[in-house]
């Protein structure tokens, strides 16, 4: 499985920004997880894969400095594109958070 970011019009690529902004364990971690993920696809061990809604799901995983939480969407390739990442704050992912990835899987399944 190949993992990609999603990128918005402009050229940004808010995943990879959020990434370099944690501290280099955490971003080594990210690193492991997409390498896992990419050998072992959704059988990689080391994480949680749960279905948020639709056609979007998360990756659940712990970081030295906390819960991170990836939204996704699976396309053909077959290809993963990480939508958007957050540090996971409260039990239940938050309405802007998921409306947010609603929005950016909208838009990569529209190309």
């Amino acid at each position: 499985m190949k993992v990609v970011y999603y990128q918005t019009l402009s050229g940004r690529v808010p995943v990879a920004d959020f990434i370099l902004n944690l501290s280099k364990d955490d971003q080594s971690l990210f690193k492991t997880i997409t390498d896992g993920i990419e050998r072992d696809g959704l059988k990689y061990p080391f994480v949680v894969f749960k279905h948020l809604e639709g056609k979007v799901w998360e990756i659940k995983f712990k970081g030295l400095d906390g819960s991170y939480r990836v939204a996704y969407i699976l396309i053909s390739g077959p290809r993963m594109v990480w939508l958007h990442a957050f540090k996971k704050k409260t039990q239940k992912t938050s309405i802007l958070d998921l409306e947010l990835a609603r929005k950016r899987a909208k838009e990569v399944l529209s190309q």
